[in-house]
């Protein structure tokens, strides 16, 4: 009897365990498809960020790459603006030195032509640089000339700028 009571104290437990085992695998299989669905969502959420990422970095990169062709038509816009301005100030620059040219043959040509005596008090009354600048155009001859008609004192003054060289200018003397 104590063994008949054992066996179906197994049958028992082992069908008791069966139902059990079905009820877990069950309880077990609604876990994991919650799980799953976890996983699909936060995939899928995953996605939507990165393609609204990928979005923003194209729209920004494309911003970006048309701000830069823009700036480098600035740049050539300001390029050829300067060559222009470069351009203009050699032609201007060419310009003022033939006026200067004209206006210092002009110049030398008149005290070419004047006597010595008038030309000597013209210079007298003009100032160390500007009978310089003036008397440097003028030929050696005239120079000597027109110096020797003149105060020792000036006309020491005048020597000793020209000794100097052009150009003629006060700011240079003071350096």
């Amino acid at each position: 009897m104590k063994i008949l009571y054992l066996v179906l104290i197994l049958i028992n437990f082992s069908f008791g365990a069966s139902v059990d085992c079905t009820q877990v695998f069950e309880d077990r299989k609604s876990e994991l498809l919650k799980e799953v669905d976890n996983i699909d969502e936060a995939r899928q959420s995953f996605e939507a960020l990165k393609a609204a990422t990928s979005s923003l970095f194209d729209k920004q990169k494309a911003k970006m790459l048309k701000d830069q062709k823009t700036l480098q038509d600035k740049e050539d816009e300001l390029s050829k603006k300067q060559k222009n301005i470069e351009e203009l100030i050699a032609k201007n620059q060419k310009l003022l030195d033939a006026i200067k040219g004209v206006k210092n043959s002009k110049i030398s040509e008149t005290f070419t032509k004047m006597k010595d005596s008038a030309a000597a008090a013209v210079f007298e009354d003009l100032s160390a640089d500007e009978a310089s600048a003036i008397i440097f155009t003028l030929p050696a001859k005239k120079i000597s000339k027109i110096l020797a008609k003149m105060d020792p004192l000036k006309a020491s003054k005048i020597t000793l700028r020209l000794r100097l060289g052009p150009p003629f200018d006060t700011n240079q003397t003071k350096k």
